[in-house]
């Protein structure tokens, strides 16, 4: 269930705030595409007017809710009328969008007290659940929901929460029991159809996927959510095209939803559609410039069109929302020695090394390149500890102690040539053109470059960099890289 978000009970989407307010009916309610006042996440253009009434404050509430911007919608409740906003849908309302900013502790604080005065209250059950699974305890989530059904056993909302906890722990049987419960009472129950369609996709059976989805879609057709897994379906079966039809139409249907973003951008790269997926990409971090996925492609298509200073702010951000994806350290590392900034280059690699140790690649650019930014000997100490991590007699082991020791090249290139994985063959190869080139012997090094070169393997970090030396000094026809995944390794 690729980027699927778990979804909130009823009571607690934007969709249904009017729903859970007023008691109108579902088929009724529809969230207005912009509301007066409103111009993006976190942007209020016109003040709300004290006399507003609850209704205009709520419909202003779910628009900021359908943006993202919780912080926002939070600030609108206390402009509800006091009296107003002891109503418990209202309270368990605000206690979600708590949840939904981080703020737990408050939110399970104000369900508890709607809980204190109806203990049987099953929309705040719901909504404790959800709270819950906000906080990362999902034990306790599936408990609240399994108490719901001991009191209401055929409470769909509470079948079809834990149809998604068991779909999201690959219990592909359980979450089909609990999905066809609901559908046995509620046959067009949007939520089931969709769920046990992701059951059938997981289950390697597309076509029965489709099935479900393509009923979801026909008795939904407001609803972005079946579009949207249909797209993912439709794409990953090898079906790009048809798969933009559906999240083009799911992105009529909610324009500020940051996974139709990124999926809508994935398929732009399947089409080879490439500037067109930057765009996409972009939006998707304006959506939510919180969130680190869309920077992943941001960074590695503007690397691919040549902006490289576009791709290293990326790069820095993708760093800092989230250091443990160390290729973002890979692509400011490779940046960097574009721009022969070797010490800066050397820092982002040894982040990457510390964060992928086993990994010889980002120890061996940590060294090369600090033996650019200073003195040869300069990473002995650091090579020394990390040449303990490696097997001996590996190849691998054999080119980090060529660095520490600066000899033992001969043997070396003989391990070279018998080596048979090619990707490894052209990796050692650079390494050791690179170890010829600090030492100034160029003449060898570029004999080396070029066989790197010859060797084609594109999906390597060391290709990336070969071809800069290659281009630069002009050794022979440089490979394009327009077949290479942007980035490199962006869903590694």
């Amino acid at each position: 269930m690729t980027n699927h978000q778990p979804r909130l009970p009823c009571v607690l989407l934007a969709p249904f705030v009017i729903l859970a307010c007023a008691g109108m009916e579902k088929a009724a309610v529809q969230r207005p595409e912009t509301v007066p006042g409103i111009s993006g996440p976190g942007t209020v253009t016109e003040e709300i007017p004290e006399a507003a009434d609850t209704m205009t404050i709520l419909a202003r509430i779910a628009d900021l809710l359908g943006r993202g911007d919780s912080e926002g919608a939070l600030a609108l409740f206390e402009k509800i009328d006091p009296a107003e906003a002891e109503d418990n849908d209202i309270r368990l309302l605000k206690a979600s969008v708590l949840a939904a900013a981080g703020k737990t502790e408050e939110a399970r604080a104000a369900v508890d007290g709607v809980l204190a005065e109806d203990p049987g209250n099953p929309k705040a059950i719901l909504t404790l659940a959800a709270v819950h699974g906000a906080s990362g305890n999902e034990r306790e989530q599936r408990n609240v929901l399994e108490g719901l059904l001991r009191q209401d056993p055929k409470n769909a909302e509470a079948l079809v929460e834990l149809g998604n906890i068991s779909l999201r722990g690959r219990s592909l049987r359980t979450a089909a029991g609990y999905f066809d419960r609901v559908l046995a009472a509620e046959p067009d129950n949007g939520d089931a159809l969709v769920g046990r369609a992701l059951v059938y996709r997981h289950n390697r059976d597309p076509k029965n996927a489709e099935r479900f989805l393509n009923r979801a879609v026909r008795l939904h057709p407001a609803w972005f959510v079946p579009l949207s897994e249909r797209a993912r379906l439709y794409r990953a079966e090898g079906y790009p095209k048809e798969a933009l039809a559906d999240i083009d139409r799911a992105k009529d249907l909610d324009k500020n939803n940051y996974w139709i973003a990124v999926d809508r951008g994935n398929i732009l790269l399947d089409l080879n559609r490439k500037e067109d997926a930057l765009d996409e990409f972009n939006r998707a971090e304006g959506i939510d410039p919180g969130n680190f996925l869309a920077y992943v492609y941001s960074a590695g298509i503007k690397d691919d069109l040549g902006n490289y200073d576009g791709a290293e702010r990326d790069y820095t951000t993708l760093a800092r929302l989230k250091p443990e994806y160390y290729f973002a350290f890979e692509g400011l590392g490779i940046i960097k020695m574009r721009k022969g900034l070797w010490a800066e280059a050397r820092d982002n690699f040894l982040e990457a090394s510390r964060r992928a140790p086993k990994d010889s690649t980002y120890a061996l650019l940590a060294a090369m390149n600090w033996m650019r930014a200073g003195k040869t000997s300069d990473p002995r100490q650091f090579l020394e500890q990390t040449l303990r991590r490696f097997e001996r007699e590996t190849l691998d082991w054999y080119m980090l102690r060529l660095y520490r020791d600066l000899t033992g090249d001969s043997d070396l290139v003989i391990r070279i040539d018998q080596e048979k994985d090619p990707d490894k063959k052209a990796r050692m190869l650079y390494y050791l053109a690179n170890y010829y080139d600090i030492r100034g012997n160029r003449i060898l090094a570029d004999r080396y470059f070029l066989r790197v070169l010859e060797l084609d393997r594109r999906a390597i970090p060391e290709w990336r960099l070969n071809q800069i030396i290659v281009e630069e000094r002009n050794l022979g026809i440089s490979g394009a890289n327009e077949d290479r995944p942007p980035g490199g390794n962006p869903g590694s």
